[in-house]
């Protein structure tokens, strides 16, 4: 099968050089990417400290592109608003950190954003079945999070081809993206997409190359 899927590629500003932000956004919209996805960390949900509202806002005001915001934080329930506030398009939350996952939900519609649920690896697809008719999107983590440039843990394949069978049992498969984070590469990219993901994020792959247009073409299967 041909690497040609359909799918957005979404880089991870985690993998950016901080000091020249502005810049290595340019190059990766440069590069044709479709989404910048923002790593939100706050040292408790996860042990690195990253990306705040302020940060958000400002990419808001330096670009058209979908900002699809990973929220990785201990109190999802009471911060969710502020990410939307600051220009997210997408904003996806862990259920293992929610106290109300439906809540949460339904105020980030109210609030305009669309909305996604996250998954660590370790963490039942099962626990997201109830959601699914009023969610946008689910993440898949294919590394434990907390830090970039981590090594794909295989058994998210299989993870990805239950979520679309559940998602096809319910007439969903078509309405809810899945979308796959940590440890994509080129190497392993084709096994994602036809697990069934349609939502790439990709972080030291794409910044780390020196030339990103040529790895972004590679990407896309050119």
């Amino acid at each position: 099968m041909s690497m040609k899927r359909t799918f957005k590629l979404a880089p991870s500003v985690l993998a950016a050089d901080p000091l020249n932000l502005l810049k290595e956004i340019q190059t990766v919209e440069d590069a044709g990417v479709d989404w910048h996805h923002i790593d939100v960390m706050d040292g408790h949900f996860v042990p690195n400290l990253t990306m705040g509202p302020p940060l958000v806002a400002a990419l808001r005001a330096k670009t058209k592109l979908v900002l699809d915001v990973h929220l990785m934080v201990t109190n999802p329930d009471e911060v969710f608003s502020q990410y939307v506030s600051a220009g997210a398009d997408m904003l996806s939350f862990h259920v293992e950190a929610a106290k109300h996952p439906h809540r949460i939900i339904q105020g980030i519609h109210e609030l305009g954003c669309k909305a996604g649920i996250a998954l660590n690896p370790g963490t039942p697809l099962e626990f997201v079945y109830p959601l699914l008719p009023y969610l946008d999107m689910v993440l898949l983590m294919s590394v434990n999070p907390g830090f970039g440039g981590q090594k794909f843990i295989p058994e998210t394949i299989d993870r990805i081809k239950q979520l679309v069978a559940h998602l096809e049992i319910k007439s969903e498969k078509d309405r809810v993206l899945i979308q796959v984070d940590g440890g994509i590469v080129l190497d392993n990219l084709q096994q994602v997409l036809e697990a069934g993901a349609n939502v790439i994020v990709a972080g030291t792959a794409i910044y780390g190359a020196v030339d990103r247009k040529n790895s972004v073409g590679k990407f896309r299967g050119l």
